[in-house]
């Protein structure tokens, strides 16, 4: 890094060193810079951009960082050394956690070099790419009816809370450009992206190095099982009852799977009174170190992180079901998925057998739908010939093929790179094209910042459409060859 931007990150690590932020193995031990002895910043253009890289062989479990208390920005540290912000949110009485955070971030940014923080907030991005973030353009090209009502939710929900927080600006008297919307936007996306789980503050602190992570998922989904695995109904009902509440954001609470194993990494050690990570597998030198913080899919990664995985074992499609099928099980809506590789969910799939039963004979084969057993040949053959149909009536509503998002993708990458003309015989991608160009400025030089950042969201909303649709094609292949195989001798 050189210029502007590797001393902004020269001085930062000399403030995080002088806060006692560590990654010494020895949890006792002082360090006289915050990294370099575990961890070294890296850049993985393959993984989210800059990271943090092993500098020797990390074990599974091994502290890896160490952040003390008084590193990390919370509601309390900020507001108990400003008077006037103390003051100010004293009027307002009906602030959520989050919010009182958010105007907290912004009263910091605001005093500009004169914040103790200040070597902190130069390192923030100066933008994110969150659902709240998207405009209608991109809102649509996600084309899935519940991905584009859950962004519209979204951005309903970032205008009602500035609108909500702006006499508390006003009070505040901050500069004119820390009280628009897109500042709010900014500083709630930073906390929505940013925070880690603290058990004294619902509104999570954020966390000055443990921030550079980037994302892995866990390795399981609690709330999957395999058929093979459920031996009754009351062992899924066990499992489908943890928390879901507790993903809310980047939590670190000590959320457990059923083999009670923990799927984050990371935590307020009391005892040291630090927020201490460790690595959740065994690394060698120059592997990229990963924080896993809950299983999420692609649409709940973009939502709340702006970003999605390219192999994200805990991706999940929903497909609509008949009003009868919701009373006849008792599981969450949200358990009744078609997983990452097109199979149907224990719980859907259980529930579809059980409707495909005759009324009158459901009572009798409950117990074998629920164990997950197959009730008879002809009733699987229902199930899967339904499953199917209702996937493809999915795809069928979409302006687009999944070829030809696949298209869309290297025609966007052209467009961000000025390297080629936008050409395609589709004409449902010219239309989607046409509007994209319509909206934005792209000519043969250096694109315009605003039009880099349109283009990344709407890479993004077509990266994910493509990854939800191959779910849906990848069921119907399942079911196909599950049908293939009933009907073999």
């Amino acid at each position: 890094m050189e210029g502007e931007e590797g001393a902004n990150l020269a001085r930062f690590l000399k403030w995080a060193t002088a806060l006692g932020i560590s990654d010494s193995p020895n949890s006792t031990g002082a360090s006289s810079a915050c990294l370099g002895l575990s961890m070294c910043l890296s850049h993985f253009p393959e993984a989210g951009g800059r990271g943090l890289a092993a500098t020797r062989a990390l074990k599974k479990g091994e502290l890896v960082l160490r952040v003390p208390n008084e590193a990390l920005m919370t509601s309390d540290c900020l507001i108990s050394s400003d008077q006037k912000l103390a003051n100010s949110l004293g009027k307002f009485h009906f602030l959520s956690p989050a919010q009182i955070l958010c105007i907290a971030l912004l009263n910091e940014v605001n005093k500009g070099r004169s914040s103790w923080w200040h070597p902190y907030l130069k390192q923030l991005p100066r933008s994110y790419d969150l659902l709240t973030s998207f405009s209608h353009f991109e809102i649509e090209a996600l084309q899935i009816d519940d991905a584009i009502w859950t962004a519209e939710k979204a951005v309903h929900k970032g205008k009602m809370e500035w609108k909500l927080i702006t006499p508390v600006l006003s009070e505040l008297n901050f500069k004119p450009q820390f009280t628009t919307f897109n500042a709010w936007l900014w500083a709630s996306a930073t906390i929505s992206s940013r925070t880690m789980h603290i058990s004294w503050d619902t509104g999570g602190c954020l966390c000055p190095v443990g921030d550079f992570f980037n994302y892995a998922p866990p390795d399981e989904d609690p709330h999957q099982l395999g058929e093979s695995e459920a031996d009754d109904i009351d062992s899924f009902l066990h499992i489908t009852s943890i928390d879901e509440g507790d993903k809310a954001d980047k939590s670190t609470e000590e959320l457990v799977d059923v083999k009670t194993d923990r799927l984050t990494d990371a935590g307020y050690d009391e005892a040291l009174a630090s927020y201490c990570f460790h690595a959740k597998r065994n690394y060698e030198r120059g592997d990229q170190v990963l924080l896993s913080y809950g299983t999420y899919t692609n649409l709940e990664l973009l939502e709340h992180y702006g970003f999605i995985l390219q192999e994200n074992p805990n991706d999940k499609a929903f497909i609509s079901l008949e009003s009868e099928m919701y009373s006849l099980c008792s599981w969450p809506k949200d358990s009744l998925y078609i997983s990452q590789g097109g199979k149907p969910s224990f719980a859907l799939l259980s529930t579809l057998r059980l409707w495909a039963t005759p009324v009158g004979k459901r009572r009798s084969v409950k117990h074998i739908a629920y164990s997950g057993q197959r009730i008879s040949v002809e009733n699987e053959v229902a199930v899967m010939e339904w499953t199917a149909k209702r996937c493809q009536v999915v795809l069928s509503s979409c302006l687009t093929l999944i070829d030809e998002d696949m298209q869309l993708l290297h025609i966007i990458d052209k467009i961000r790179e000025c390297s080629g003309e936008a050409e395609t015989s589709s004409l449902a991608l010219r239309d989607e094209i046409g509007a994209f160009l319509e909206m934005n400025t792209v000519t043969s030089g250096e694109l315009p910042t605003k039009t880099i950042r349109s283009i990344t969201r709407w890479r993004l909303a077509v990266e994910w459409r493509y990854k939800y649709k191959r779910i849906l094609s990848d069921c119907i292949s399942h079911c196909a060859k599950t049908l293939d195989n009933l009907s073999a001798p």
